[in-house]
């Protein structure tokens, strides 16, 4: 992956898609992530918007991935813990377990194939979805650098 593309797309996708109001999207991580690389390769943040995660819950959301939990455990995300909702081909949903907001608070986790993007919002049900067309805009952008 050209990482200077990587960063253009993601300076412009997150300028237009993390935000406070009306932004789809209320944070968001880009993670480097190669699951058929070298073990000894470790997964860094390559980009991070409205969110600062430490490298420690950075370790423990990758084994979490690595491991295939996504049924079994829950994931923790900054100040929040997440149990998964939907499981697609290269995507899945979580919800906020621990959230005080009434709305709620979801996460949309994409694998593309050089890094996972982490997408948090704030929101139930037309959050997600707008969600999950701003995480899909994101991938389709990266992708065609591929292509």
């Amino acid at each position: 992956m050209d990482w200077g593309f990587a960063h253009k797309t993601w300076e412009k996708w997150a300028s237009h898609s993390i935000g406070s109001s009306g932004k789809p999207l209320k944070a968001a991580l880009l993670i480097n992530y190669d699951p058929s690389g070298p073990s000894r390769l470790l997964s860094t943040i390559a980009e991070q918007e409205g969110i600062k995660v430490n490298p420690i819950e950075l370790s423990q959301f990758i084994d979490f991935i690595k491991h295939n939990k996504l049924q079994t455990e829950s994931f923790i995300i900054g100040p929040n813990q997440y149990v998964v909702t939907s499981i697609h081909q290269n995507w899945f949903s979580a919800r906020c377990v621990n959230t005080s907001k009434p709305t709620g608070e979801g996460a949309i986790v994409m694998q593309t194939a050089a890094f996972l993007l982490v997408a948090l919002y704030d929101g139930s049900i037309g959050a997600a979805s707008h969600a999950v067309v701003a995480v899909d805009q994101f991938a389709l952008q990266l992708g065609r650098r591929n292509l």
